[in-house]
């Protein structure tokens, strides 16, 4: 089970438009105090809002990472399978092998 959320998403939005909107820019300290939030978790919030923006190339955007987690829970699951095939095979081949004898 994934742990709670810390920030509603309401909460995200709204402090990336703020820093967006703000004229000048506040520092992400001071905008994460008056918000009540932390300072790197606003920061992560901006970068990852202008990645989604395409503003940024250093990061995959959220769809990205969506997708890279769908695959990696079906490579896991593929992973499981294969064992329990491998695992089913060789038992089987040495159950032949037993009656041949």
């Amino acid at each position: 089970m994934a742990a709670p959320k810390k920030y509603p998403d309401e909460l995200k939005a709204r402090a990336v438009r703020l820093y967006r909107e703000s004229d000048p820019k506040p520092t992400v300290r001071k905008l994460a105090a008056q918000l009540g939030v932390h300072h790197e978790a606003l920061r992560l919030w901006i970068r990852q809002a202008e990645a989604d923006a395409g503003q940024q190339d250093d990061r995959p955007t959220t769809d990205m990472l969506a997708e890279i987690r769908a695959l990696k829970k079906r490579v896991a699951e593929l992973e499981r399978v294969n064992a329990v095939l491998r695992d089913a095979s060789a038992y089987f081949a040495s159950e032949l092998g037993q009656t041949r004898r």
